[in-house]
């Protein structure tokens, strides 16, 4: 195989899994090969070239979307020990972004620990293949909540709870009400009416 050829082969690769871990996000690891395929622009056939089944490529889709440093649950929790002095103002943009109407509506590209928490529910196997990467995606999440009262577990509780009630209920006016509450029993100083941010760019 040529240099280019190969070059190609691992942006093909590279494309299928990036598309996977936004599609699994937002419609479910039950999206089939062929959907996948067909919105990644490459031939079903295509995808045996790479993997060998779709259980390797759900693995390898759910650590993409963890490796994601743009996503709250990336970021180690070691990374609060050496700034503690913005990690206020940091907790407070996380819930802001997390609990807000952008982030219920666009979970293609949201956090994973919400995102596939229902996935990884149904499917033991999966769930016990993901282990690892999925509750260590936990445990960075719940350290950027951390207070001087708590380890910040319950806080993600809310957090995760909140953003899938929500989600569950996005054509009603509930929805809305449930993120404003969490927000609020988050935040120092927030009120149940204030109103849910647009997120963070």
């Amino acid at each position: 195989m040529s240099r280019a050829s190969r070059w190609q082969a691992q942006e093909n690769r590279q494309r299928i899994v990036a598309t996977a871990s936004r599609m699994f996000r937002e419609k479910g690891t039950a999206v089939s090969i062929a959907d996948l395929m067909k919105t990644t622009g490459l031939t079903h056939g295509g995808f045996y070239k790479h993997f060998t089944s779709k259980d390797d490529l759900v693995d390898e889709a759910i650590a993409h979307a963890f490796a994601d440093p743009g996503k709250p649950s990336a970021r180690p929790a070691t990374e609060l020990q050496e700034h503690a002095e913005e990690h206020q103002a940091a907790r407070r943009r996380l819930i802001e972004h997390y609990l807000s109407v952008q982030h219920r509506d666009d979970p293609g590209s949201a956090c994973p620990v919400s995102a596939l928490a229902t996935d990884l529910g149904r499917d033991p196997a999966q769930a016990a293949r993901s282990n690892h990467v999925y509750t260590t995606g936990i445990r960075n999440l719940a350290a950027r909540l951390t207070t001087d009262h708590n380890d910040g577990m319950a806080q993600l509780c809310t957090l995760v709870g909140a953003l899938l009630l929500a989600r569950a209920t996005q054509n009603s006016p509930i929805s809305e009400e449930l993120l404003q509450t969490a927000h609020a029993a988050l935040t120092e100083n927030g009120t149940s009416q204030s109103a849910p941010q647009q997120g963070m760019s």
